[in-house]
């Protein structure tokens, strides 16, 4: 018995290594490329270590407005919108998590529908246009102020603590903001630092609704300029036609993995911030005891 599961470790372990090297190989052929020359990432002479190593394409990079301002505007965006899901997730999940809050079955049963059916993306285009928010980024964070999966977890979890807690702040006088704000949410970390990492990710890789409610490109945030980037490349797209001639200059392959990079290192720095509460967030309140 000791022996078979000693195989199976090992050929688990060996299975593992392999589904990581899928996702950690392209991860340094993008390194390698964005480090090279155009020359050799053209040649493709090399796989996961460059034969030479330059600055070149950071340096271009940084010195191109366009990219500059798509990493501030989808910076802007991410931290407006992941601020804007909290207040309103957290504030629906926890009125909606009281047993006193008249018509709350009636609410759940409405943001219930909405996973369900959905009016789609004209109805949603002209719903925002109707509101004037097109060409600004409250047609990016608005519509996804809150989604039901996020109530209903979050709810979930509220529910979960104890009643008591909430007891022994009303005797001491605390009102629901007051409870809220003092009692629940520093019971809550896990769960939130666990949303706001998945607030901030989808943020952050916007990129249909920028190109759908956006028409400015100088609002655009980073991922529709990638897009654009990958296109002028691959088409040979004129510089006219492209969001700045700037970048449709002497744009090879290892200044698109350069941007690619550049925009993948927010998140990665963010997320080693955030891991210690994510294993444990990420299955709070989808079971209540």
């Amino acid at each position: 018995m000791k022996a078979r599961v000693t195989w199976f470790d090992s050929l688990l372990t060996v299975i593992i290594v392999l589904i990581s090297l899928t996702v950690i190989l392209p991860f340094l052929y993008i390194i390698a490329v964005s480090f090279s020359p155009p020359g050799d990432s053209m040649a493709g002479n090399f796989f996961i270590w460059p034969k030479h190593w330059t600055l070149d394409a950071y340096s271009y990079l940084f010195n191109a407005q366009t990219f500059l301002n798509s990493i501030k505007n989808s910076i802007f965006i991410t931290v407006l919108g992941t601020c804007v899901n909290l207040i309103v997730s957290i504030t629906l999940s926890y009125a909606l998590s009281k047993r006193i809050v008249p018509g709350r079955r009636l609410m759940m049963l409405f943001i219930f529908f909405t996973m369900i059916f959905h009016g789609g993306m004209i109805p949603s285009y002209l719903v925002v246009k109707s509101l004037g928010l097109l060409d600004s980024y409250w047609a990016i964070v608005l519509p996804a102020a809150t989604s039901a999966f996020n109530v209903l977890v979050i709810r979930s979890f509220f529910q979960s603590l104890p009643e008591s807690l909430d007891e022994a702040a009303r005797i001491d006088g605390a009102g629901e903001f007051r409870i809220l704000f003092s009692v629940v949410i520093p019971l809550s970390k896990p769960i939130i630092a666990t949303f706001t990492l998945f607030f901030m990710v989808q943020y952050w890789n916007e990129f249909f609704s920028a190109v759908i409610y956006i028409n400015d490109t100088n609002r655009w945030p980073i991922q529709p300029l990638l897009r654009q980037m990958v296109a002028i490349s691959a088409s040979n797209i004129s510089p006219d036609a492209a969001i700045d001639a700037q970048l449709a200059v002497n744009l090879g392959p290892n200044v698109q993995n350069a941007a690619i990079l550049l925009a993948m290192l927010p998140i990665v720095a963010v997320y080693p911030f955030l891991q210690k509460y994510f294993a444990k967030g990420a299955m709070l309140g989808s079971i209540k005891e």
